[in-house]
C-alpha cells in the first residue's frame, strides 16, 4: 500500500449522511481527518466511530474536522449516525473510487484468507490539502481514535 504522506490528497466528491455532497475543496483551510472503515454498525467500526465522537472536543481544539468513508449507502450512514449520535459526517463511496485513490480498497487478510475489501486506514490532511499523516493499516479500531487525537495534539 502506498503511503500518501507529503503528497497532495486526492480530490473527492461524495454524498454525506447530512444529505449534502461533500468535496475535499469544501474543507480547504481546515485540518481534515478522513478515516476509512468497512461497515456501519459492526463492532469494530462502531467502537472507532464512537471513539472519534467522544474525542470531538479535542478534534475541535485542533481546528480539525472528521469525515468517515465506507461503501455503505447514505441511508445506512444516516441510521448509524443517529443511533450513536455521531457529530460528524459519514460519506458514501459505493463505487470505491475514493477508497482506491487513498489506498483504502484492496486485498487484505480476513481470518487468514485473502479477500478484497475496505482496508481500515486514516489520513490527516492539512489546511492546504497535503497529507501530513497516513495510517495505511489500522490494526486496533478501538484504539485508533486516541492515536489520531495524540497526533492532532502534537501539531503546532
Amino acid at each position: 500500500m502506498t503511503n500518501l504522506e507529503g503528497k497532495k490528497a486526492p480530490a473527492f466528491s461524495l454524498p454525506g449522511s447530512d444529505g449534502k455532497t461533500h468535496t475535499l475543496a469544501d474543507y480547504r483551510g481546515k485540518i481534515v481527518v478522513v478515516y476509512f472503515y468497512p461497515k456501519d454498525d459492526t463492532p469494530g467500526c462502531t467502537k472507532e466511530a464512537c471513539g472519534f465522537r467522544d474525542g470531538m472536543p479535542a478534534v475541535s481544539r485542533a481546528g480539525a474536522v472528521v469525515l468517515g468513508i465506507s461503501k455503505d449507502s447514505v441511508a445506512s450512514h444516516q441510521k448509524f449516525t443517529a443511533k450513536y449520535e455521531l457529530p460528524f459526517v459519514l460519506l458514501s463511496d459505493e463505487d470505491t473510487a475514493v477508497m482506491k485513490a487513498y489506498g483504502a480498497w484492496g486485498e487484505k487478510l480476513m481470518y487468514g484468507k485473502p479477500v478484497t475489501g475496505v482496508i481500515r486506514s486514516t489520513v490527516i490532511i492539512n489546511e492546504s490539502g497535503k497529507v501530513i499523516k497516513h495510517w495505511t493499516k489500522v490494526a486496533k479500531a478501538e484504539q485508533h481514535p486516541a492515536d489520531v487525537l495524540a497526533f492532532l495534539d502534537g501539531l503546532p
